[in-house]
């Protein structure tokens, strides 16, 4: 038996909820320490104009899609998906797109929160003074023996996925509801206070120099590509998160309008964060980084290295953590509405189920990390991003995009955009069936380039 829309679905109480809720979850690890990297080194401003192109003409256009397809089933997005096939008259297996997502949800947080661990840590490290005046060589040794201690990690990675576990179980508004209206403030005062601590002691004139100035000579194919793929992974897209909390969304919600804010909050924090970080960064005479290199060593030796840099470094940290926190619910909250819907567990016990899988999976990445470091083969953590980000997450969205542009009838979609015109309903629709597509078979086929 499958429980009816108004049964599963609790509803938050105004459009400010659900479009906060959409920001948290497009805030990821990504946006913090991968995409003033990436405009840095692809040409600055050249980058920026193609990566708002791409977000605007792929990733908004696929987060509304599968609003639409939690606000009209109104149920978990497996369920939800069901009932929009039903009314569709199509066949009932394209539900197995929301297992899909679901699992897609859990591989990335089964890694991603190992890296939420690191984060914790490190904010602690930083408070206490550990690297103050700290080399390159100290920094370096720090990150290595994190890395190579497996109980360390399991410590910090269990905490942070007993909070998001805390959160969901908790329920919709008085867990996710309550969280979103708190983290995302706590969010951008974070940022507040480093953007001033960056301006106060950073070297802006090279930051500027580095992000922001027009290199046509690093602008090329491949940043083209490296824009695309940012994109397509930003907004949380691909992970069923969008379904999940389109189906607590309130009724005539305008959806596009409501995206395309949550498309520029992402777009503007992730700008923030790259001013509030590469000053720091060239004060000291650092060479930009990204990924793991930015955030913990370049980051903890740029404001260990600077007066009163420890207190900002421990909140450059805690900002990591939040972001993290957000994304995590936000994929990990299809599983759980699935297993409450499909087995009628409980919401506590459906989280703390979903929660132990994704602690098995990260104590799993953890281990792979810790022997990586003795034998130098690739990690678990290397070889799971690789498949979600290069394959899982683009075949979850590229399938989405054929159900909803090409399956599902305009009858079924028009009334979900009770405010959008007639013209912007038509553009979503084609951008859907005729861009996304080939776009995220083009990010499928080269995805090891980027």
């Amino acid at each position: 038996m499958i429980l009816s829309a108004a049964q599963a679905s609790p509803r938050w109480r105004g459009r400010t909820t659900f479009v906060l809720a959409l920001a948290g979850a497009a805030v990821g690890l990504g946006s913090l320490w991968r995409f003033a990297w990436l405009m840095g080194e692809h040409g600055g401003g050249a980058f920026m104009l193609s990566y708002v192109l791409c977000l605007f003409l792929l990733a908004v256009p696929l987060l509304c899609a599968e609003v639409v397809l939690g606000s009209w089933g109104r149920a978990s997005p497996i369920n939800s998906i069901r009932h929009a096939c039903d009314r569709s008259l199509r066949s009932r297996h394209w539900q197995w797109l929301g297992v899909l997502a679901a699992f897609a949800g859990v591989l990335l947080l089964g890694y991603q929160s190992v890296v939420a661990g690191w984060s914790l840590a490190y904010a602690k490290a930083m408070a206490t003074g550990e690297f103050s005046a700290a080399s390159v060589p100290l920094v370096s040794a720090h990150l290595e023996g994190l890395l190579s201690s497996e109980a360390l990690q399991l410590k910090w990675q269990s905490l942070f996925l007993g909070v998001v576990v805390a959160v969901l179980a908790l329920g919709v508004r008085n867990g996710l509801g309550l969280l979103v209206w708190l983290l995302v403030p706590v969010m951008i005062a974070l940022l507040g206070v480093l953007l001033r601590f960056a301006l106060d002691n950073g070297d802006l004139e090279a930051a500027q120099d580095f992000l922001f100035s027009v290199k046509r000579v690093d602008f090329t194919r491949g940043s083209v590509l490296a824009a695309l793929g940012h994109a397509a992974l930003t907004l949380g897209v691909g992970v069923g998160a969008g379904i999940a909390y389109g189906a607590y969304a309130p009724e005539r919600i305008p959806i596009g309008r409501s995206v395309i804010a949550v498309a520029v909050f992402d777009t503007v924090v992730a700008l923030l964060a790259g001013i509030a970080i590469f000053p720091v960064v060239f004060a000291n005479n650092l060479e930009p980084a990204a990924g793991p290199g930015l955030l913990f060593i370049s980051a903890p030796y740029a404001f260990g290295n600077l007066a009163g840099g420890d207190l900002f470094g421990s909140l450059f940290f805690a900002l990591v953590a939040v972001a993290a926190l957000g994304s995590a619910v936000a994929m990990l909250e299809p599983t759980v509405a699935s297993l409450q819907q499909r087995l009628h567990l409980r919401r506590p016990l459906a989280a703390l189920v979903a929660g132990a899988l994704v602690w098995l999976l990260a104590r799993a990445v953890s281990a792979s990390v810790a022997n990586a470091q003795l034998s130098g083969s690739p990690s678990l953590l290397v070889q799971v991003d690789a498949f979600t980000a290069n394959f899982l997450v683009p075949l979850v969205s590229l399938l989405t995009a054929f159900l909803v542009g090409w399956w599902l009838k305009p009858a079924v979609l028009r009334p979900q955009f009770p405010r959008e015109s007639n013209v912007s309903f038509s553009l979503w629709r084609g951008l859907l069936r005729y861009i996304a597509p080939p776009a995220i078979l083009v990010l499928m086929l080269v995805g090891h380039i980027l």
